[in-house]
């Protein structure tokens, strides 16, 4: 039987297992590669290509890097004459139109880190831990031009542990989102398997993360704030204030305590960590980064910093 011939379209980290998975499986031939441009980074924010351009140049691919595919018809014209039968889109970063999506046989498939309906959007791996969900996963959808609204080809699922953060998480979902590439597009492109619609009433939406989001507010719950550190470790991280300066929060444990305490008060200094009350429960700084500083155990942290049970933070 003939190879499944795939144009790849994606750029970051989370894209890259989904190119090694489809490159490995001699099922599929991988006829090119569109990634986003080369992005200055680094802190002499020089030139560097996405890790799916760095991939693909290993192997030899055809690689094209469009500002906007919508703006550009010389490079869909150039995609058009790969000849691929099907569109895999991981983490591309950039809205197709459905004239694009149609002009592939199978049309294009996504895979999208949540178990869609829920937590579509730009951060779904972020919101999910935010917001407590003891399960995620990820899904292999048929596109649409709605976002992250097309029938499902196949799920795969994870528990979210009380400990794991978004990176974490990441990889995890990175792995499961190449297993459905291996195993479910090879049954829907084969005929196989036939997509399921979503239900709509039971979507939520994963919007992208304001770097505003990412001062803690004391009043909200323990729980509440730690899904955020451990939501935003993937990006843009966590601070508070401390005698006016940035404290980034890197590891936190809530207890179910509760007390008298105003949110943001400090209730405990132990050898190894702070203990701040919140608006429900206490919560326990284990890793916090001063402003200008490395990430540090608060053991280290406290030996330039004489914290007290009063003091206030935030």
């Amino acid at each position: 039987m003939s190879k499944i011939r795939v144009c790849f379209l994606g750029t970051p980290e989370f894209a890259v297992t989904s190119l090694k998975a489809l490159l490995a499986d001699n099922h599929f031939e991988v006829v090119g590669v569109v990634t986003q441009p080369d992005r200055p980074a680094g802190r002499k924010m020089q030139l560097t290509p996405s890790p799916v351009k760095v991939l693909a140049l290993e192997h030899g691919l055809k690689v094209i890097t469009p500002e906007s595919l919508k703006k550009d018809p010389e490079a869909v014209a150039e995609i058009r004459s790969w000849g691929a039968e099907v569109g895999v889109v991981v983490a591309f970063g950039q809205i197709l139109t459905q004239d694009f999506m149609d002009s592939f046989k199978f049309g294009c498939v996504n895979v999208h880190g949540s178990i869609l309906p829920r937590w579509r959007g730009a951060a779904p791996i972020q919101r999910a831990i935010e917001a407590g969900d003891e399960e995620s996963g990820v899904a292999l959808q048929k596109m649409v031009k709605k976002l992250d609204a097309g029938d499902i080809i196949g799920i795969r699922r994870v528990k979210i542990t009380p400990e794991m953060h978004a990176l974490q998480l990441h990889d995890v979902l990175a792995d499961l989102g190449a297993d459905l590439l291996r195993v479910e597009l090879m049954d829907y492109v084969r005929g196989n398997l036939a997509p399921t619609p979503q239900d709509e009433s039971l979507v939520t939406i994963a919007p992208k993360i304001d770097k505003a989001e990412s001062q803690v507010d004391w009043t909200k719950s323990a729980k509440s704030i730690d899904g955020k550190v451990r939501g935003f470790v993937y990006g843009p991280g966590t601070y508070t204030l401390l005698d006016g300066k940035k404290l980034k929060l890197h590891v936190v444990r809530p207890l179910p305590a509760s007390g008298s305490a105003a949110p943001g008060t400090v209730t405990a200094v132990d050898a190894d960590s702070i203990t701040v009350a919140t608006g429900d429960g206490l919560l326990k700084l284990l890793e916090v980064q001063p402003e200008s500083r490395n990430r540090m155990k608060v053991s280290d942290f406290l030996k330039g910093h004489a914290l007290k049970p009063g003091d206030k933070i935030g």
